[in-house]
C-alpha cells in the first residue's frame, strides 16, 4: 500500500463517522505531485459533494492555496495573519517570517 493509499484510507476511516467537521493534518505531506491534484480534488469532493467543514494542518503551501477558502498562519504558535489564500500570499509579516525580512524588503 502507498503512502497516498494510507492517506486516502485514513480520510476514508474518518469520514466513515459522517461528521460535520473533519480535521486533517499533513494530509498532503509525502505526496507526488500526481497524487497531490488527487488529495486536492478529495478535499473539493469532500468539501462540496458531503457537505463537510475540513480543517486542516498542513505545511504544502501549493496545496493550501488551491484548497482553502481561510488560512491561519501560526509563527511560533502565534497567529500571525488570517485572510485568504490571495491576502496570505501578499501578507507583508507572513512574507518577512517565512522568507526573510531581506526578501520582503526587496518585494
Amino acid at each position: 500500500m502507498t503512502l497516498a493509499d494510507r492517506k486516502r484510507l485514513e480520510v476514508a476511516r474518518a469520514l466513515s463517522t459522517g461528521p460535520e467537521l473533519l480535521l486533517l493534518d499533513e494530509v498532503f505531506a509525502g505526496l507526488n505531485e500526481t497524487e497531490l491534484k488527487q488529495a486536492v480534488a478529495l478535499i473539493f469532493k469532500i468539501r462540496q459533494e458531503m457537505g463537510v467543514t475540513v480543517f486542516m494542518v498542513e505545511h504544502v503551501l501549493s496545496a493550501i492555496m488551491k484548497t482553502c477558502q481561510q488560512v491561519i498562519v501560526l509563527d511560533y504558535g502565534c497567529k500571525l495573519a488570517e485572510g485568504s489564500p490571495e491576502e496570505i500570499a501578499n501578507n507583508p509579516k507572513v512574507i518577512e517570517a517565512y522568507l526573510g525580512g531581506a526578501y520582503a524588503e526587496g518585494r
